[in-house]
Order: C-alpha cells, then sequence, then structure tokens
C-alpha cells in the first residue's frame, strides 16, 4: 500500500504521521521526506514572471530568429 500526505512543519520540526486505518499488519515502511514541495512553486512563479520581462522576452526571439535562419537554409 502506498499513502501520500502533505504535512505543515511545526515550529518544533517534529511530526507525527497516523497509519491510515486499512494499513493492515506490516512492521515497517519507508519514510522520504520531500522539502521540494514550496521550491516546485517558487519556480512555477518565476517562470510566470520571465513571461512578462522584456528581456527575457528579448532573449527568446533573438534564439527564435536564429532558428529560422536555420531552418530556411537548405543542406
Amino acid at each position: 500500500m502506498r499513502h501520500e500526505q502533505i504535512y505543515d512543519v511545526p515550529e518544533n520540526k517534529k511530526l507525527i504521521i497516523k497509519l491510515p486505518e486499512n494499513f493492515g499488519e506490516h512492521k515497517k515502511v519507508l519514510v522520504i521526506i520531500d522539502d521540494s514541495i514550496d521550491e516546485k512553486k517558487s519556480k512555477l512563479n518565476l517562470l510566470k514572471q520571465a513571461s512578462k520581462d522584456s528581456n527575457f522576452l528579448q532573449d527568446i526571439e533573438e534564439v527564435e530568429n536564429d532558428f529560422n535562419k536555420i531552418d530556411s537554409e537548405t543542406l
């Protein structure tokens, strides 16, 4: 059985994990701590900001123009 849940980290940084009732009689579990949830949100917010950044948009346009030139050349 696999069970995933996101917990808010308290100030004392201690979590108590209550297993689901239907977990069964297993004696061992694997716990993985992944704090990248906030990191992913942060990166998505930066990408949203980049879509409005004039320097970023200019860079994208330059790259696009370079590729358009290459695409139109015959080998």
